[in-house]
């Protein structure tokens, strides 16, 4: 290659050093065009314009956090600790998409013997409510659900008893005592 060139190459400035108007349309950037240049029609008006970029269309997924059973934290504590080669750890961590901070805590956790602690928790304020009131609660809703739905039959019962007598065709109501 000629000597000359390298030269240039070192010696000349980079292109963002250069003030807008010296550098060539192609090294400007998206934004620095504006719309007529962007389009094609670089002569219009010679007025710039902004470029306002725009939001991203794709919806992104709702990310969700990891759980890993009991087993699966011995299993690979277990490799972690078999291995006895330099970089074999970080291997693993790689293969797994683990952090060394899982290690560590799950060493703890294996350490102090919990091995309730290796399960996975669920995440979030705890319930304040006792089980047994949440179940006393709702046979109380159940309870007068069903009293006003008895209410409501009755009400359509003695309607149609009513209507019955009008058209003179009586119902006639079983004496509760004379079942017993």
């Amino acid at each position: 290659m000629d000597l000359s060139v390298e030269m240039k190459k070192k010696t000349a400035p980079p292109p963002a050093a250069l003030p807008a108007a010296e550098r060539r349309e192609t090294e400007r950037s998206e934004t620095e065009r504006s719309e007529g240049e962007r389009s094609g029609a670089a002569g219009k008006a010679g007025a710039d314009l902004v470029a306002v970029p725009r939001p991203n269309p794709e919806v992104v997924a709702k990310p969700r956090r990891r759980t890993f059973t009991a087993e699966y934290k011995q299993r690979i504590l277990q490799e972690a600790d078999a291995a006895r080669f330099s970089g074999a750890i970080g291997a693993l961590l790689r293969r797994e998409s683990l952090y060394s901070s899982h290690l560590v805590t799950w060493r703890r956790e294996r350490d102090a013997g919990i091995l309730e602690a290796l399960t996975p928790q669920k995440r979030g304020p705890k319930s304040k409510r006792h089980p047994l009131e949440e179940e006393n609660q709702k046979l109380r809703r159940q309870n007068e659900r069903l009293t006003e739905e008895l209410r409501k039959a009755e009400i359509v019962i003695d309607v149609q008893k009513k209507v019955a007598a009008l058209l003179g065709r009586p119902i006639l109501t079983p004496d509760p005592e004379e079942n017993s």
